[in-house]
């Protein structure tokens, strides 16, 4: 029998997060792990009258094609990729791992090289949900893999994930609706501001903000969700900063990292871990040395770190930085092939400082 909460975030990811609607073109995409979410979120777009689409790839698809791609394979852009991107009213994503280090062997220039030839995806998909053209979501599914990085049984995982997801709230659909007047409330507070000053251990980072948008994230494109975001003006960033969660991008993982800024880009980058992957993406293009994103944590109800950045930038009492491209929606101009989020925890001697105004201090707002 299927999990009725797998039913019930399959009910929020499609009548709240992406409003699917008669007629929607809607993709639907996930690994074979993720069938009992999939099946669930298509059976929900066709009762919401969507028209679905169901992309679904085995778990070591991924792995097999960075080992046997040639160049002009890593290159190559699926058709069938191209459309979706540019014509699909809606996408929704489920992610859902059995194996979390399948790429870890995988040469970095291969994946900046298949990164770079799709950059002009995520270009267009960033566009267009910027102006409304297209929704989306991602989320999770879990598995035995997710819940062995956090720590956790795959019954606790469960528990814990579909908890912060708010699936087991009387009406799901409208519970992130409900749950959204405080990251509305701090998003409007920081309008307006120009710079924002984060310390905590191995941080001391300034990054300007003026003239560009605060977005208040509530369930509309991330599931579970708890934050407000914003693109730093692309030359701003000045200081070091400490990473202090582990961070896996393309299935590689990196942890203990370290930028140092002048003049928004970052000009020294160390990691205890995966230190050559690191630069390799650092060096994918000109603007992956540059910020995309400063995201501010505002979910209290996930509490530790599990080495999922889809939670763990959620958190409420840290800050998350992305190198790479910016969302349009928030007025950044960075453009990249690359996005890749980390996560500062703040909640051990660490503050945020707006304007000259104390936003936040060990984890906790104060405004």
């Amino acid at each position: 029998m299927r999990d009725q909460r797998a039913e019930a975030l399959a009910r929020i990811l499609v009548r709240y997060s992406t409003k699917v609607g008669e007629g929607d073109v809607c993709v639907v995409q996930g690994t074979t792990a993720a069938e009992p979410l999939v099946l669930a979120v298509y059976e929900e777009v066709l009762r919401a009258g969507g028209l679905p689409i169901l992309q679904m790839s085995p778990e070591d698809a991924m792995a097999s094609f960075f080992a046997l791609a040639s160049d002009a394979q890593l290159d190559w852009i699926p058709p069938t990729t191209e459309w979706t991107t540019e014509n699909a009213d809606v996408r929704i994503v489920a992610m859902a791992d059995e194996n979390v280090r399948a790429l870890s062997r995988v040469d970095p220039k291969r994946q900046a090289r298949n990164q770079k030839a799709r950059r002009h995806l995520m270009e267009t998909s960033m566009r267009r949900s910027a102006s409304g053209e297209h929704r989306w979501a991602l989320t999770i599914f879990p598995t035995q893999a997710y819940a062995s990085e956090a720590g956790m049984s795959l019954t606790e995982y469960e528990d814990f994930y579909y908890g912060a997801c708010l699936v087991d709230d009387p009406d799901p659909v409208t519970a992130w609706e409900r749950q959204s007047s405080e990251v509305n409330r701090l998003s409007e507070w920081i309008t307006g501001s120009r710079e924002v000053h984060v310390t905590g251990p191995g941080t001391d980072i300034k990054l300007g903000v003026e003239g560009r948008s605060w977005i208040p994230c509530a369930g509309t494109h991330n599931m579970p969700d708890g934050e407000f975001f914003t693109g730093p003006v692309e030359d701003s960033v000045e200081g070091e900063v400490s990473f202090s969660f582990p961070a896996s991008y393309g299935g590689r993982e990196v942890s203990g990292v370290r930028f140092a800024f002048e003049g928004g880009r970052v000009v020294d980058a160390s990691a205890e871990q995966g230190e050559e992957f690191l630069i390799e993406t650092l060096d994918t293009d000109e603007g992956a040395r540059r910020l995309g994103e400063l995201g501010i944590g505002t979910n209290y109800g996930i509490s530790t770190g599990t080495k999922e950045i889809l939670l763990d930038e959620k958190i409420g009492g840290t800050v998350h930085m992305a190198i790479g491209m910016s969302y349009p929606e928030s007025g950044g101009e960075n453009s990249s092939a690359v996005h890749w989020d980390m996560v500062c925890d703040l909640r051990q001697g660490g503050s945020i400082t707006v304007d000259g105004k104390e936003l936040q201090r060990d984890g906790r707002f104060l405004v």
